[in-house]
């Protein structure tokens, strides 16, 4: 049996003993936006990078299961240009490399 009329409201009555949950109430509640926030508008430079990088994957210089891709690492905040495989989304190529960016954020940690 979990609650009962003469249980007080903040014990929870359950089999082996009683669990005070008064403390439960005391949580702060997050409130999450229904909606996420809009994505900012490309720039004229943003959308130039996108249509040579479509330009050169579509000549396949890197073979027909590889692409280029751009990303920016979120901690050093360097552009890292990658070679990737369209089906397995391996790695093939990274410039800088992992190592390179983990050393410079190593660096600028000293700085």
């Amino acid at each position: 049996m979990l609650n009962d009329e003469s249980t007080p409201p903040r014990l929870l009555r359950a089999e082996g003993g009683d669990m005070d949950t008064s403390s439960i109430g005391n949580f702060a509640h997050v409130s999450v936006p229904a909606e996420p926030a809009p994505a900012r508008p490309l720039t004229d430079d943003q959308r130039t990078l996108i249509q040579a990088v479509r330009a050169v994957n579509a000549t396949e210089p890197f073979g027909s299961e590889n692409e280029l891709t751009f990303k920016m690492d979120r901690t050093t905040r360097e552009m890292v240009v990658r070679v990737v495989n369209r089906k397995t989304n391996d790695v093939v190529l990274q410039i800088p490399s992992e190592y390179v960016l983990r050393l410079a954020e190593e660096l600028d940690g000293r700085s």
